[in-house]
């Protein structure tokens, strides 16, 4: 198989927006047909990329006959390097698998890293990750990165030879393109946006080579954060994040689980929706204007977030691709 491209090096032969998406892995005891169904539809437009994400274990707590609580891991969503090798191979597409500091120790890390580079991936995405649902903090596992800016300090190590165990002998060095999560509303935990910023150039500085941005609904907002990047002496790729409003319940789950405004236009379209349909109608018009002007601009990629469906996304890609 021939040898797949940076996201840098894609993004530096095109002289057009590129288009990419991520999906997520299908839930535990579900098969690769169940994300078949959104990839293939979007295939058609040659992606540049596609993500996929990584969720770390989940705790569940069972009530014993005794009347105590069981505490159990269970992982609802594994297999992302599986299908990262599906998709490689199944499609010839280039996957961009998420690596994450939850639920992982520094040897884990660098063992998926390992199998990863075996398989021939060359992108990667570096994030930290969600708090698991059951508790309000991210906490590390025992021996892992609290910190995203650590774990692109790991892969680039790898990058250099540099393995955990110092003594190896005739270590080679991987080739991974690092890319790490911006947000032009600031990151929930960062005290203002200077500060998120300066968080992020430690990760540039540190060696990862792009930018995906969190989903925003106001491109203003994404253009002022390109602008700030630039004047802190960011100059590496920002790729713009869509995620179109689908149900009528993200009026509210959206703002309150990713901590962004939606515009007000935006709210008011919304509350005129009957139904989802409607809202998933108006979620395509909105996304296809953001696109267009994003296009317009010369905004290196969008990337859509499919959250496991893909219908909406064809839409758009149909009208601006």
């Amino acid at each position: 198989m021939q040898e797949l491209p940076s996201v840098t090096s894609q993004i530096a032969k095109s002289d057009k927006t590129l288009f990419s998406f991520e999906i997520l892995p299908p839930l535990k005891g579900q098969h690769f047909e169940h994300i078949q169904q959104a990839v293939e539809p979007l295939m058609d437009f040659k992606p540049a990329f596609v993500n996929v994400t990584y969720h770390q274990e989940e705790f569940e707590y069972k009530q014993l006959a005794n009347g105590l609580l069981e505490k159990k891991t269970v992982r609802k969503r594994p297999g992302t390097v599986g299908i990262a090798a599906a998709l490689m191979y199944r499609y010839h597409a280039n996957v961009v698998p998420h690596i994450i500091c939850g639920g992982f120790t520094r040897e884990e890390t660098e063992n998926a890293l390992i199998d990863l580079h075996f398989l021939g991936v060359k992108n990667l995405l570096v994030v930290r990750g969600d708090p698991q649902a059951s508790v309000k903090y991210f906490q590390a596992e025992p021996g892992g990165h609290s910190h995203a800016l650590d774990l692109v300090k790991q892969v680039q190590n790898l990058n250099q030879g540099k393995y955990l165990e110092e003594d190896l002998l005739n270590s080679t060095p991987t080739n991974f393109c690092i890319g790490v999560a911006g947000y032009p509303e600031k990151h929930m935990e960062s005290p203002n946006l200077e500060s998120d910023l300066q968080h992020l150039k430690a990760k540039i500085d540190a060696g990862a080579a792009y930018i995906v941005t969190q989903m925003f609904f106001d491109n203003q907002k994404y253009f002022n954060f390109v602008e700030r990047c630039r004047a802190a002496g960011i100059d590496v790729p920002i790729i713009a994040g869509i995620k179109p409003v689908s149900v009528l319940s993200h009026l509210h789950k959206l703002p309150q689980t990713f901590h962004i405004d939606l515009p007000e236009p935006l709210v008011k379209e919304l509350k005129h929706c009957k139904n989802n349909q409607a809202v998933r109608e108006l979620g395509v018009e909105w996304a296809v204007m953001q696109a267009k002007e994003l296009i317009q601009k010369k905004t290196p990629v969008l990337h859509f977030y499919t959250m496991g469906r893909s219908d909406n996304i064809k839409k758009i890609a149909e009208t601006v691709f």
